[in-house]
């Protein structure tokens, strides 16, 4: 096995562990994985995550087919995470999870609108939620895949949230401010009717997260 693939193996147990540690996910129901060339390295089914190492994560081509090798089969949900990263060249890792706040919203059918500005670090004016389908279907990969169109974060119906990002670490970044904004909409639900902000605002907060960050100290050219 490559030093290379076996860090990102290591990354997802330790990313894994992370999130039911920060309460985002409960037990072994949700899913990691990272894109690895023309494959995908994703957490294997059913398996403790204290439990796991390196080796036990499952790999997949994503030329179809869902071949894997490993000593234990990918996750169930294998499906929807070979689907993606193969209609989104911009996921390099994928995070599946079940947090209270997110899967309550989706248990309602309800969207996370704009109320807050964060709302657009997943790339809109909302964070759509999709119809319910089977877990580990194709159904339920097709919708998904809908409801991440110019989005890097879904709820699914009755089920929980997807988040994409370029790596582990900024998928799973992007995993907890997704919970974090839909207990903010949630408890101000219960409060009142929350003040939506308009397109054209959530507009210029994505104008303005071009340069969100830390900035990357440019290297100044030695002139003769």
């Amino acid at each position: 096995m490559a030093a290379g693939e076996n860090a990102l193996r290591a990354e997802i147990i330790a990313q894994a562990r992370t999130m039911n540690a920060l309460g985002i996910n409960q037990g072994t129901s949700g899913n990691l994985s990272v894109r690895a060339g023309g494959a995908m390295l994703i957490t294997p089914s059913g398996t403790p995550y204290e439990a796991m190492n390196p080796a036990m994560i499952a790999k997949m081509k994503l030329d179809g087919g869902g071949a894997w090798s490993g000593p234990l089969a990918p996750s169930s949900e294998w499906r929807f995470h070979h689907d993606i990263y193969r209609a989104r060249p911009d996921a390099g890792a994928i995070v599946h999870a079940h947090p209270p706040y997110a899967t309550a919203l989706s248990m309602l059918r309800r969207a996370i609108p704009a109320a807050h500005y964060m709302i657009a670090a997943f790339g809109g004016a909302n964070v759509r939620c999709t119809d319910y389908a089977p877990f580990g279907t194709q159904e339920l990969s097709d919708l998904a895949i809908a409801g991440l169109q110019d989005r890097s974060g879904v709820l699914l119906g009755s089920h929980g949230m997807i988040v994409i990002g370029g790596d582990l670490e900024q998928a799973m970044g992007r995993a907890v401010e997704l919970e974090a904004l839909a207990r903010q909409f949630y408890l101000a639900s219960l409060a009142g009717a929350p003040v939506i902000l308009t397109d054209e605002e959530i507009a210029r907060t994505l104008e303005r997260f071009k340069n969100y960050g830390p900035a990357r100290k440019k290297t100044a050219r030695r002139t003769r």
